[in-house]
């Protein structure tokens, strides 16, 4: 759901590994319902996430409109669908449809070329 980071570092994009690898970006527009409990639960998933085999990094914006976008990066097919299938992450996306979004969209795409610039 979204990247969590140190409070005294500032927030960057994730590390780019080697390709090819998988994005699965995942653009939404949230709804104005218990706000504490979706950002309580996009932590966790942060967290979780991480333990996934495949897990590569995240990335998220979000816009003064309300427009979110996070993009999670992983080597394989295997480990996107590990994480679609993980129980607190299916739990997550039945209470996001239910409480959390008024719309979203996933798309998922190969990364055939990545490069970072750091100053």
């Amino acid at each position: 759901m979204s990247h969590q980071s140190n409070a005294a570092e500032r927030p960057g994009p994730a590390s780019v590994p080697e390709p090819p690898y998988y994005a699965v970006i995942f653009t939404s527009t949230r709804t104005d319902t218990e706000p504490g409990a979706y950002e309580q639960t996009a932590a966790h998933l942060s967290r979780l996430v991480r333990e996934v085999p495949g897990f590569l990094g995240e990335d998220f914006a979000h816009s003064p409109g309300g427009l979110a976008i996070s993009v999670a990066y992983f080597r394989d097919l295997e480990g996107i669908e590990r994480w679609r299938d993980h129980p607190a992450h299916l739990a997550a996306k039945r209470r996001g449809r239910e409480r959390w979004y008024e719309r979203y969209a996933i798309h998922i795409a190969r990364v055939e070329h990545g490069h970072v610039f750091s100053r």
